[in-house]
């Protein structure tokens, strides 16, 4: 698994991917798709899309990637996990068959299949896929989908989609498809003209939706959610905060344009409640939320955002959080961990001086250790404690050290937020 494992794991190709497939029937021939890449925001993205379609009376299967406790998060029907019992059959199914795993598919390489599978066996009218990696070599990238996301461009995965943003968006229009209208977030400079020679070679229509805003102005309501005024589809109130969802949701506005044509049922209601329940309708969880828990009388906060790029929207959240508690006599404390193959010193340069740290260790294989983070933080003025345990223990130390009117923040890689989750479930921190 690219989990635990990082780059050791991705074996890049479509090769392997469309053999399994056939092997299952090729799925992928029989499903309506929308393909969705993009270095931040892609999860936002895809979830929200796929939240409008079900709330307008599709049935709709949604694809991402990593789950973050339970494996059957990465495939839903309507926003329902995928049964356990047909997982093990899938999988049954495939180690039976000597001529399949003879091909070695690797762990993504097969959920793919079991995802497109699935969904062709509940007779979807639209399944939403988002890209795991990169894009031309990513195994979703078997599909031929109605419509093609890239959301936005930044330095991750450096070692695998290359060294910058021109190469990395490169990989990521290798889902552009012939005919096939593709939608680009935000892109400027090299990048934009690398997106729009790309869409150009592939026939693919091309719409920048930062050239285009959606909306006249957004504003948090201070709950929680942000209000977008002033879109063709009235006013919206999103689920999701945070700076980043304000692109995101121009984004979505600007692939719903496309969309409306292919699925006439989108009407400005399902806009709104997708928009509004996007979390509840797809299972969505750990984009700038406010996390309900039991530990004490301040607020706790979570973020997946994981590289550079998520912290250019998270860093000035969070920065703004701090002052303003500062200037009220109470504090922000920051839980952070890490794992080893992130630029975490271009993260670093993001992170609020206001606020106290503590550093720790996410549970994957690929952890990097608390007192690695909490060495390249010093470099960058950012001193704190070392918690090696884990997420528990170093919230449990954030909750005996706060007051009434604290916050607490959780993150710095997804799978410190995946920590989190039963980390809040344990009576130790109760």
């Amino acid at each position: 698994m690219f989990q635990n494992l990082g780059a050791g794991a991705y074996k890049p190709g479509l090769e392997t991917t469309r053999r399994l497939a056939e092997a299952f029937g090729s799925p992928e021939k029989k499903l309506r798709t929308i393909h969705i890449g993009g270095t931040n925001g892609k999860g936002s993205t895809t979830s929200t899309i796929a939240a409008i379609l079900q709330s307008a009376g599709y049935r709709t299967g949604l694809f991402t990637s990593p789950h973050l406790v339970d494996f059957r998060e990465r495939i839903r029907v309507d926003g329902v996990m995928i049964p356990e019992e047909y997982v093990c059959e899938f999988v049954d199914r495939y180690l039976a068959d000597p001529i399949l795993t003879a091909l070695h598919p690797t762990f993504f390489e097969l959920t793919t299949v079991m995802a497109l599978r699935y969904f062709a066996d509940c007779g979807v009218d639209a399944a939403v896929i988002e890209v795991g990696l990169g894009g031309r070599l990513d195994s979703t990238n078997i599909i031929t989908p109605e419509l093609t996301v890239v959301t936005n461009i930044s330095l991750d995965h450096t070692k695998l989609l290359g060294d910058t943003p021109e190469k990395i968006a490169a990989e990521k229009a290798g889902i552009f498809k012939p005919g096939v209208p593709a939608v680009v977030g935000a892109a400027t400079g090299g990048v934009r003209r690398v997106f729009a020679e790309a869409a150009s070679e592939a026939g693919a229509p091309l719409t920048f939706a930062c050239d285009t805003p959606k909306y006249s102005r957004a504003e948090s309501d201070g709950k929680g959610n942000i209000i977008y005024y002033g879109t063709r589809r009235g006013d919206i109130r999103s689920e999701l905060d945070g700076d980043c969802q304000r692109e995101n949701a121009n984004t979505v506005l600007t692939a719903l344009e496309s969309l409306a044509d292919i699925f006439p049922a989108i009407d400005n209601a399902a806009v709104a409640r997708g928009f509004a329940e996007v979390c509840s309708l797809t299972g969505l969880y750990g984009r700038w939320s406010r996390v309900h828990h039991t530990l004490g009388d301040f607020e706790l906060y979570t973020d997946t955002g994981h590289n550079a790029g998520g912290w250019e929207y998270l860093g000035p959240t969070l920065g703004r959080m701090a002052e303003e508690l500062q200037a009220k006599g109470r504090k922000l404390t920051m839980v952070v961990g890490f794992v080893d193959d992130k630029d975490i010193n271009a993260i670093m340069e993001r992170m609020p001086r206001q606020a106290r740290y503590i550093f720790t260790r996410p549970s994957v294989q690929r952890g990097r250790s608390a007192s690695s983070t909490a060495e390249t933080a010093e470099a960058h003025g950012l001193h704190g404690t070392v918690v090696e345990e884990g997420v528990t223990e170093a919230l449990r130390l954030a909750a005996s050290e706060t007051q009434t009117g604290d916050a607490v923040f959780v993150g710095g890689s997804t799978f410190i937020v995946a920590d989190l989750i039963p980390a809040l479930e344990k009576s130790a921190v109760k």
